[in-house]
């Protein structure tokens, strides 16, 4: 391991709260390989027999394949700001070699700007089978021309998905300061919907983490009269009305795919109806779309609630989560 300054391992370590971002990495790991299903019969079809749903062994994404194991775009992107903390000497250096770190990652050489090319060529046959390796965000295809071109605020504009929020997790549990929060959230994805859902999901996470008695309602309650979170209030208090309806209606009802509100609003519902990590998981899975995106909050708000809850044999066939009990298990 690199010569870290000690405030930062030190402040992993103490706020001892990895087992988010590791529950967060699982989630969607588990999830990948039927990713963008949106065909309610095929997934059916796909699941049917299956004593575990979670991390199958064949993809049955219809867009890319990538190896059982492995996360999606949403929380590689995390991955790249943990490694970045880590690999960081200097507190004010973090966010340039965060930014650095995703040219690295995702730019021209990587695999996702490859399988960028690819696409273009996928689309002129309608998609028939989906493409090996890879999927580059909107979102991050911008912030990597932005970066190029030496914009100070460099997050993508275009889509308002997850990726601010999976970049912002890894931050948040050493440092959780709105201020700061924004500018990770935006360095990525710049749009002020972006910026509040993403906010939003981390303070009901921290609420959880505190062992909150209702993490979702206390959020509600503290933030009803905050003229910045009325969307978000106005759109949990939806879900809730709906707390006894069918969770795969109601996904499909708020939108199932990757944009806000919708994914928020399914992640809640998921989060209201569910005891615990494995069956929040799963039912995020079956409700298919983007179960990815909504899985990186589901799985981060169990395990901040009962970090023991993460099922074992999961975390063991997640391929990124041996990074990360590395620094849980120091």
């Amino acid at each position: 391991m690199h010569l870290v300054d000690l405030w930062l391992i030190v402040k992993l370590y103490q706020m001892n709260n990895l087992n988010i971002f590791l529950g967060a990495t699982v989630a969607d790991a588990a999830a990948r390989p039927l990713h963008w299903v949106y065909d309610p019969k095929k997934l059916k079809k796909y699941i049917k027999g299956k004593k575990e749903i979670n991390i199958l062994k064949k993809n049955k994404s219809p867009f890319y394949n990538i190896k059982t194991g492995k996360v999606s775009g949403y929380n590689d992107v995390g991955q790249v700001m943990f490694k970045t903390l880590i690999s960081t000497k200097k507190k004010s250096d973090i966010l340039k070699n965060f930014k650095k770190n995703i040219i690295k990652h995702f730019g021209p050489g990587s695999n996702y700007w490859k399988n960028l090319k690819l696409r273009k060529k996928y689309k002129k046959v309608k998609w028939k089978k989906p493409m090996n390796g890879p999927w580059i965000h909107q979102n991050i295809l911008e912030t990597i021309q932005n970066i190029k071109s030496k914009k100070n605020i460099t997050g993508g504009t275009k889509v308002n998905e997850s990726d601010g929020y999976c970049a912002a997790l890894p931050y948040f549990l050493y440092n959780d300061k709105e201020k700061e929060l924004k500018k990770i959230i935006k360095s990525v994805a710049n749009s002020r919907t972006n910026e509040k859902y993403a906010l939003s999901k981390l303070k009901i996470i921290d609420l959880a983490n505190k062992k909150d008695r209702n993490p979702v309602q206390s959020f509600v309650k503290k933030y009803k009269k905050n003229k910045y979170f009325k969307d978000v209030i106005s759109n949990i208090k939806k879900v809730l009305r709906l707390k006894n309806q069918n969770h795969i209606k109601t996904v499909r009802k708020f939108g199932k795919a990757c944009s806000y509100p919708g994914t928020f609003m399914g992640s809640i519902h998921a989060i209201v109806t569910s005891n615990n990590y494995k069956s929040a998981v799963i039912k995020t899975i079956k409700a298919g779309g983007c179960n990815c995106s909504r899985a990186n909050f589901v799985g981060a708000y169990f395990a901040a609630l009962k970090p023991e809850s993460i099922p074992s044999h999961w975390v063991k066939r997640t391929l990124p989560a041996k990074n990360i009990l590395k620094y849980i298990n120091s």
